[in-house]
């Protein structure tokens, strides 16, 4: 334990962000409905996070080659400080997309400071306990900070007062906790042509998953609240669905692992389309429903990703690991920019329950897309299959933490 020592400040500003993350997106949803912005002005503000997300992803190593890590995080964490403050200070839907896409790539900025960070200050034998702990961090920071929401309420501007003091007191455990200086990453290289010619499929897979979970995390709590839904109940529905996402992860990746990979691809994509659909035409206004449903949807469509990449990295060469999975998570990007604003627009004029049946139609193209795919290419043999990870879309350089955790247990065949 002593040697995760130094890294427990990082950990902890992990969880600060990644909890005031996860309550600014839900927070802006449920606000903006109560101020009267239509869906469709709420599913830009999605559209507005991934756009600012995506952008950061591609600069953030040139800042961090500038001027360190812990000036990068300083500044990336006062700007969005100050952004959040905005939120309060100016109540209009087309500032508060501004805002979102500010918010979007500073966050993209610090998770990658931060797992640069990790990257480089855990030893081999530690990476798996750092990624276990990581994980920990993210679902229950994330799940544990949305309750503030029923606890504080959304009138006034406290909550987004508590918003902005999670942000600032990140820079406490960065600033004060580890004295280190990481040397700056290498930029990740960004192949998306590579990506697409080693993997159609998983391509195709990381675009509709970014479409359909971009939405799901920027409209469930507007589908939750015009449906009705208390504070508290709307809270415990996109809990329900984030604390699903880690049920199953590493039972169908291991699944995964030993069959042919699009086979369980295809599985999860189905039930993932059932529970939208059911979510859509059979939980109606039942509270009780809408939990349940909503747990399985999550505990199979949020698996997806991961699928993707393993399945990417089976076709991958030896080296490729962390191209493939940094271009996944850009493939992802795109389709979480356009997912929310066509989503958003659907439940604008179909209702609540049409963002499940948009949802389940993507789930029914991909199941296409797979079954297409299964007919034209063999499956990779057992032998030469990489093992399953459970991947985070925090930032393109996760994938090198997973990498080295994934090397220092054990070889992997066919790299």
């Amino acid at each position: 334990m002593s040697t995760l020592r130094p890294l427990i400040p990082l950990l902890i500003a992990a969880g600060i962000l990644l909890g005031g993350n996860g309550l600014q997106a839900t927070l802006i949803a449920v606000r903006g409905a109560a101020e009267g912005f239509q869906p469709s002005m709420i599913g830009w503000m999605g559209t507005s996070y991934f756009a600012g997300f995506f952008i950061g992803c591609l600069w953030i190593t040139r800042i961090m080659q500038a001027v360190g890590h812990v000036r990068a995080f300083a500044t990336l964490a006062a700007i969005a400080s100050a952004a959040t403050l905005m939120l309060i200070l100016w109540i209009d839907p087309l500032v508060w997309a501004g805002v979102r896409f500010v918010t979007g790539f500073c966050f993209s900025g610090l998770f990658t400071v931060m797992e640069s960070w990790l990257n480089q200050g855990a030893s081999n034998k530690d990476r798996a306990r750092v990624l276990a702990l990581y994980r920990i961090v993210d679902v229950s920071s994330v799940t544990g900070c949305q309750f503030l929401i029923p606890i504080v309420g959304t009138e006034g501007y406290a909550i987004f007062c508590i918003m902005t003091m999670m942000i600032t007191l990140s820079l406490v455990p960065v600033s004060l906790g580890d004295r280190s200086n990481p040397v700056a990453p290498d930029e990740v290289k960004l192949d998306l042509k590579r990506a697409w010619a080693i993997s159609p499929l998983a391509a195709i897979g990381c675009v509709a998953v970014g479409v359909t979970n971009g939405s799901f995390r920027t409209l469930a709590p507007v589908y939750a609240q015009q449906l009705g839904m208390s504070e508290a109940n709307i809270v415990i529905f996109v809990s329900a669905g984030i604390i699903g996402s880690v049920l199953l992860q590493y039972p169908l990746g291991s699944l995964s692992d030993r069959w042919d990979r699009r086979k369980v691809l295809l599985i999860v994509t189905a039930v993932s389309m059932i529970a939208a659909f059911a979510l859509a035409f059979l939980a109606g206004s039942n509270v009780l429903a809408n939990f349940a449903l909503v747990f399985i949807f999550g505990a199979f469509a949020m698996t997806l990703f991961s699928l993707c990449a393993a399945h990417a990295n089976d076709y991958a060469e030896k080296g490729e690991y962390v191209l493939v999975t940094a271009a996944l998570m850009l493939f992802y990007s795109i389709g979480a920019i356009a997912g929310p604003v066509i989503a958003a627009y659907v439940m604008q004029v179909f209702g609540p329950p049409a963002l499940f049946v948009f949802t389940g139609v993507v789930y029914a193209v991909l199941i296409v897309v797979t079954i297409y795919r299964m007919f034209v290419r063999e499956p990779v043999p057992a032998s030469r299959r990489s093992r399953f990870t459970a991947l985070l879309r925090t930032s393109p350089l996760f994938s090198r933490l997973t990498r080295r955790s994934r090397n220092s247990s054990a070889p992997l065949a066919g790299e």
